[in-house]
């Protein structure tokens, strides 16, 4: 991971970057290398939220005095960097060799160079002093996770709304069964008036009512950070100015007011999990839906979603030092570049597609994907690259989640380009990480789905009444997913 830890090279290479060297292939090398030499030392990272909550990751390091020492640092910041966008946290608590606790201190102080994140979860997220304390091991708090049974509802007649950076969804759901859906465009990245987004928030919601004898509930996602209904961090409102971002954080409180019925929202990825685990009708489900930017979600082996932020878009994946630099947060290799229709737009060029400029995002994506319909090499390469990068991000996410079931969603999964994705991911598990390619399974919904699953599963949400902690989840009307078995050189369609 530095000089002493030479980067390996993965066996199955994207066709559109040969310079990709996976986080989780690096990691490995480096945990290995500090089992070989049979001393290594406990380094704990603790995450603690504002909420009380407190998360807790277990790892070993060469002990300082070791010549390799000086890989920790990289490896140890890597591995806290993505812990902090899985997890979140405010007060962070290094528990190892000081000089790890030091460096990562350093990084991300006001004057570091990871201030971004600094800022960001600290003033913006949390709204306290990010702090990082050093300590020794022992002096690590317990665990302390918290999770919340939400969703699988389908009880009386709701409505459920995704809102994408490129569109919007809506679903009316009848006692299970989608009864009225519809997609349309919208440009919320250009516009800086509140109003914009009020407006077609709830001419969306009254259409979808008007489909139904009555709204009992309305559930939403939305790429971001939402805290009891309201907007704390979200691209889709980043130009709103700073004076009026006060009518957008209570945004949903007042829809939820003139609608007059219980409402939740809650990042998209979330949902995108809870799709799976209704379709499943299992947990231990990750939710990545592949869109815009990437969104993560997660749903437990117990069946809750976790108080973590899964912000895996900011979450690297990728350790090579020409690995593309994210333009908000200018942290490098990051999950965005790679599984979102940024890394269409990044690939394009490599393979001599020109986009136009001066249509929206979602048209641009549409441009390339009219190419891979048509059996374009270059788009089929584009593809290509994105599941192979799907196989070694999953892979370095089953190091931070319990895995049963990877879902995947979003604009980017539709047409050929799913199974390709799907194919590349696959590969990459059964060559590189044979055990995981036992014991996890990746799925694609089916072409409906992949429109507007988000939207039905968001529907579920909200209870209708109290419902108790070891109430079950109504499965009726449950998605419809396609699984693709992973026997290596054959990747055909099985339905469940």
């Amino acid at each position: 991971m530095v000089a002493e830890f030479k980067l390996p090279r993965p066996q199955i290479i994207p066709p559109l970057d040969v310079e990709f060297r996976p986080a989780a292939l690096a990691n490995r090398e480096f945990n290995d290398a500090v089992a070989a030499a049979g001393k290594g030392v406990p380094l704990i990272f603790g995450l603690e939220r504002s909420d009380g909550s407190f998360s807790r990751y277990d790892t070993r390091v060469f002990p300082e005095e070791d010549p390799r020492a000086a890989a920790n640092l990289i490896y140890a910041e890597r591995i806290f960097k993505f812990l902090l966008w899985q997890q979140g946290g405010w007060r962070i608590y290094i528990g190892g060799p000081r000089s790890i606790g030091e460096y990562i201190k350093d990084c991300y102080s006001a004057t570091g160079v990871r201030a971004f994140d600094y800022r960001f979860m600290g003033e913006d997220v949390y709204e306290k002093r990010f702090t990082v304390i050093p300590c020794e091991p022992s002096e690590v708090p317990a665990k302390q996770e918290c999770g919340r049974l939400l969703g699988g509802h389908l009880d009386g007649c709701r409505i459920g709304f995704d809102l994408g950076a490129s569109d919007y969804k809506v679903a009316a759901v009848v006692a299970g069964k989608t009864v009225f859906s519809e997609e349309v465009v919208w440009e919320p990245g250009r516009r800086n008036d509140p109003d914009y987004y009020y407006c077609a928030i709830i001419t969306a919601l009254r259409k979808a009512a008007a489909k139904m004898a009555r709204v009992d509930a309305v559930g939403g996602s939305a790429a971001g950070i939402y805290v009891d209904n309201q907007v704390r961090v979200a691209s889709l409102f980043r130009n709103i100015p700073q004076d009026r971002y006060g009518t957008v954080r209570n945004l949903f409180l007042r829809i939820r007011d003139e609608m007059g019925v219980p409402l939740e929202i809650v990042n998209d990825g979330e949902v995108a999990a809870l799709a799976g685990s209704m379709s499943l009708q299992d947990n231990g489900v990750l939710g990545l839906a592949l869109g815009s930017s990437e969104a993560g979600g997660y749903v437990t082996l117990a069946g809750k979603i976790t108080g973590w932020l899964n912000e895996l878009a900011f979450a690297p994946i990728d350790y090579s030092q020409y690995a593309p630099v994210d333009e908000w947060s200018g942290d490098s290799g990051c999950g965005a570049q790679y599984l979102s229709q940024q890394c269409v737009f990044r690939l394009s060029s490599a393979v001599g597609i020109d986009i136009p400029s001066d249509i929206t995002d979602a048209e641009k994506l549409n441009c390339v994907q009219e190419k891979l319909e048509t059996g374009d090499r270059g788009a089929t390469q584009i593809w290509e690259s994105i599941g192979i990068y799907l196989g070694y991000a999953i892979a370095h996410y089953a190091l931070f989640y319990e895995l049963k079931h990877v879902l995947i969603l979003g604009r980017c999964t539709s047409g050929r380009g799913g199974e390709l994705i799907l194919d590349g991911a696959n590969k990459v598990l059964a060559t590189e990480f044979p055990q995981l390619a036992e014991q996890i399974r990746i799925h694609l919904p089916d072409e409906h789905i992949r429109r507007v699953g988000q939207s039905i599963a968001a529907a579920s949400l909200p209870g209708i009444g109290r419902r108790k902690a070891d109430d079950t989840c109504n499965y009726a009307g449950a998605l419809h997913l396609k699984n693709y078995p992973r026997r290596e050189n054959e990747f055909k369609i099985r339905d469940l």
